[in-house]
């Protein structure tokens, strides 16, 4: 079924793609052979791969990615899919991806790659045997393309580097991949922050200069149109209030971390109060709504009074609009994305790794609200517990780098056991874990003692 991908042999080069192309194949597909003997070899890779691949290469062995894996078969599927999908910001501009891509790139028998930020596959678009033959490769809905996740690939790249980029059938890390050419190209929102990767994929068709000059004209294209809806969205802010005001389609609110707490409305972000962030997680951890009463018990140990909680959703409906909220219950009539319920998203589907690039600190550290601390000690249990029992190197490695499990002796556990003993990178694991030791020092006795 690949071959329906690549859309014929390899000896099938346009001109654009002859005789160079055919050397980059003979010199990847070398270094593929190299790579198979051991690391005793990779001083070999030097002179056979394009410097931007070989340092991908590198980055993927340096991260325990297998040439040889097929796939796991996890990443967001179904609803979960669908909800993160409609909610991300890059779902405004789909309308003219379709218009600028879609139509052209799909009747020639290529296919279209919508995916966010993090390398994770939004959309697939194409003729129905080739998308079928692009899930078979890897290139699924809901999976990740990201560098760490599955090796060298022209989202991963582009992720990685914030540039767009081409990777032709075996510059890829993974041998699944080598019937794949893929052009991508990065989009980003008005304050210059990635928010998607548009990329178009087939066969040897693809390494054609004009087939990336086209994928960057789109992107380019999009990350305009978001600059014009934000401009639209702070017009109409300007403009107009209250109930004049229309209701944004989606929101995004990002409380995770120690940074301020932020709402994205219309493509542009608006930094958020504690209080705000609170009722704005709240709200949307009950979708059903919340009484007045149950709302400010969410918020408060103390008896906040209703008159307080009116305030609260007065100020917060000046910063977002009227038509956000419902009343008697309080309630969000529009659809709003939280990076808490992105993690629990990777969480659910089994995409640890995911789960733990996502979580960049704690659910509103500094709140003291009740509601919130338990959303905050559910999801960081969750993770933990996530985490390990992944057994997965690059998941605890980047755990125990974080503030969370900097100090989480259970963590540097089990991230030793997932490596080998005579690598150096044992040895200093071996000596954090004893520092920890020595740092617990007669508590740590003394729970040995009692069984604990």
């Amino acid at each position: 079924m690949v071959s329906n991908l690549a859309g014929g042999s390899p000896s099938q080069h346009g001109a654009e793609s002859g005789s160079q192309l055919g050397a980059l194949e003979a010199y990847a597909t070398q270094a593929h052979g190299y790579l198979s003997v051991g690391t005793e070899q990779l001083g070999q890779l030097a002179g056979l791969l394009r410097p931007m691949v070989l340092e991908s290469w590198l980055r993927s062995l340096r991260g325990g990615v297998d040439p040889m894996d097929d796939g796991d078969g996890r990443g967001l599927r179904g609803a979960d899919l669908q909800r993160y999908r409609d909610n991300h910001p890059i779902a405004a501009v789909m309308p003219l991806v379709d218009k600028l891509l879609l139509g052209d790139a799909t009747g020639s028998g290529l296919i279209v790659v919508v995916a966010d930020q993090f390398g994770r596959v939004l959309s697939v678009h194409g003729n129905p045997d080739r998308v079928a033959a692009a899930a078979e490769a890897g290139l699924r809905e809901g999976n990740d393309l990201s560098e760490r996740r599955v090796g060298t690939n022209a989202v991963g790249l582009v992720v990685r580097t914030g540039r767009a980029a081409w990777i032709h059938g075996p510059e890829h890390f993974l041998h699944r991949m080598h019937q794949i050419t893929g052009a991508a190209a990065p989009v980003h929102d008005p304050d210059g922050r990635l928010v998607g990767v548009l990329m178009i994929a087939g066969g040897v068709r693809v390494a054609r200069p004009e087939i990336l000059a086209l994928v960057k004209a789109a992107a380019t294209a999009s990350e305009m149109d978001l600059l014009l809806a934000a401009v639209r969205s702070g017009q109409d802010r300007r403009g107009g209030s209250g109930a004049n005001a229309p209701a944004p389609e989606r929101l995004g609110l990002e409380v995770l971390g120690l940074g301020q707490p932020q709402l994205t409305v219309a493509g542009e972000r608006v930094p958020l109060s504690q209080r705000h962030a609170e009722i704005l997680l709240l709200l949307a951890e009950h979708v059903e709504g919340l009484s007045a009463d149950h709302l400010a018990l969410l918020l408060d140990d103390a008896d906040l009074d209703n008159a307080t909680i009116r305030a609260a959703v007065s100020r917060l409906r000046s910063v977002v609009g009227s038509k956000v909220f419902g009343s008697r219950p309080y309630r969000l009539l529009v659809p709003i994305a939280t990076d808490v319920e992105a993690l629990r998203n990777a969480l659910d589907s089994g995409d640890v790794e995911t789960a733990v690039r996502l979580y960049s600190g704690p659910v509103l550290p500094r709140s003291t609200a009740p509601g919130v601390i338990d959303i905050r000690d559910e999801l960081r249990v969750r993770l933990r517990t996530a985490v390990l029992r992944s057994g997965e190197t690059t998941v605890l490695s980047r755990w125990t780098a974080g503030a969370e499990g900097r100090d989480d002796a259970a963590a540097w556990i089990a991230y030793r056991a997932t490596v080998d003993r005579d690598s150096p990178l044992y040895a200093q694991i071996e000596a954090k874990i004893r520092v920890l030791d020595r740092r617990m020092g007669a508590d740590a006795t003394q729970m040995q003692r009692f069984g604990s």
